[in-house]
C-alpha cells in the first residue's frame, strides 16, 4: 500500500485478511519525502500487489520502476484537477493507461476514469467502525439544535461559507460548533461574525479523536460543492448523527440515499428545520451499512486483488 488518503488506505489495511501480509509506504508533503524519499521507498519494496493512492508522482513511480501489477486509486483532486494540468496532467493520463486496475473513491470521477481504462471501477470508501460507531445524542440543555460543521473550512472544495450563511437564518435556533482548520478559516470566522452568529471553535484533532467531536453534536454539516460523499459524512453517520450535506441525485451509486441535492442556503435551511432528523439518520444508516461498511468494501477489494494477481 502506496501513500493513503483521508485514511482509506489504513483502513482496507486493518480490515483485510490477516492472511495477507501488507506494508504501508507513507509519505508526507514535504518535498523530500514525496520525491526522492517515496521513490526509495517503492524502488527498495517487493510486493505481489501495488496498490496506489491517487494518481500522481506514486503511482508514476511505481510503474516506471516495473513494479506490479498495480491498483492506481484515484480519490478526485486528481482527476477533477490535476488530469488538466500542463504538465502534471501527463502523469495522470500515463497512470489511468498503465495501471493493471484503477479505482476511483467517488462517483463523479468515475467517467473520466473510463475515457482512459474502460475497466476502471467505483469503489465507496470503508468507514472504520471500529472507531466510529453510534452513541446515544448526549442530552441538550440548551434547546438549541447543536450544528457541527467538521470538514476543513474550504469555501472553494466544501463550501463552508455556504453552510454559515445557512445556519445565520436560524442562529437563534443553532448552537454551532466549527474545527479549527482549513484554509479558510479566518474568512470563515469573519463572515459568522458579520452575520451575528456565534461560533464554538473546537482545536483540531487526531482522526481517531474525532468521533468524540461527532458524538457531542446533534446534526452534522459537511459539503455543498461537489455533491458527493465525504468522509466527514460517513464517520458522522457511522458515530450515529444525521448528515446535511449536498448528495446530487444524478449519481446512480447514491440512488438510495435519503436526502439529496441540498446545496443552498435556503435548502439547508428547510432540511434542519422540516426534517425528522431521528428518522433521516436510521435512513442514512442503512445506507452506510450497505455500501461502506468495511467488511463490505473489503469483498470488492479482494476480488480485484485476486483477478489482477493472476495476469
Amino acid at each position: 500500500m502506496i501513500n493513503d488518503c483521508a485514511y482509506v488506505g489504513e483502513t482496507l489495511i486493518k480490515y483485510l485478511p490477516k492472511e495477507l501480509e501488507v506494508v504501508h509506504l507513507k509519505r508526507s508533503k514535504g518535498f523530500l519525502s514525496k520525491t526522492l524519499g517515496i521513490a526509495w521507498k517503492i524502488l527498495r519494496s517487493k510486493g505481489d500487489i501495488y496498490h496506489v493512492h491517487y494518481l500522481l508522482q506514486d503511482c508514476y513511480l511505481t510503474l516506471k520502476f516495473g513494479k506490479g501489477p498495480v491498483v492506481g486509486h484515484a480519490h478526485g483532486t486528481d482527476l477533477r484537477e490535476t488530469i488538466n494540468h500542463r504538465i502534471f496532467g501527463r502523469i495522470v493520463r500515463y497512470n489511468l493507461k498503465k495501471c493493471d486496475a484503477v479505482l476511483v473513491s467517488t462517483p463523479d470521477i468515475l467517467e473520466i476514469a473510463r475515457e482512459y481504462d474502460e475497466n476502471a471501477e467505483y469503489l465507496p470508501n470503508p468507514v472504520d467502525t471500529n472507531i466510529f460507531y453510534p452513541k446515544p445524542l448526549v442530552r441538550n440543555e440548551t434547546g438549541k439544535l447543536k450544528v457541527l460543521i467538521a470538514g476543513k473550512l474550504d469555501w472553494k472544495v466544501k463550501g463552508s461559507d455556504i453552510a454559515i450563511r445557512a445556519l445565520s437564518k436560524i442562529k437563534d435556533k443553532v448552537k454551532v460548533s466549527v474545527i479549527a482548520y482549513g484554509p479558510n478559516f479566518d474568512e470563515t470566522v469573519a463572515l459568522a461574525d458579520s452575520l451575528n452568529l456565534p461560533l464554538n471553535i473546537l482545536p483540531k484533532v487526531p482522526h481517531e479523536k474525532l468521533n468524540e467531536y461527532y458524538w457531542s453534536a446533534d446534526v452534522v454539516i459537511d459539503q455543498f460543492k461537489s455533491g458527493v460523499f465525504g468522509m466527514v459524512s460517513l464517520e458522522a453517520i457511522a458515530c450515529g448523527r444525521p448528515v446535511i450535506t449536498y448528495i446530487s441525485s444524478q449519481y446512480a451509486p447514491y440512488e438510495d440515499f435519503p436526502l439529496k441535492d441540498v446545496n443552498t442556503p435556503e435548502k439547508i435551511v428547510e432540511a434542519l428545520l422540516t426534517e425528522d432528523l431521528v428518522k433521516l439518520w436510521k435512513q442514512q444508516y442503512d445506507y452506510l451499512i450497505k455500501n461502506h461498511a468495511p467488511q463490505k468494501v473489503i469483498g470488492k477489494i479482494m476480488q480485484i486483488y485476486l483477478k489482477i494477481n493472476q495476469l
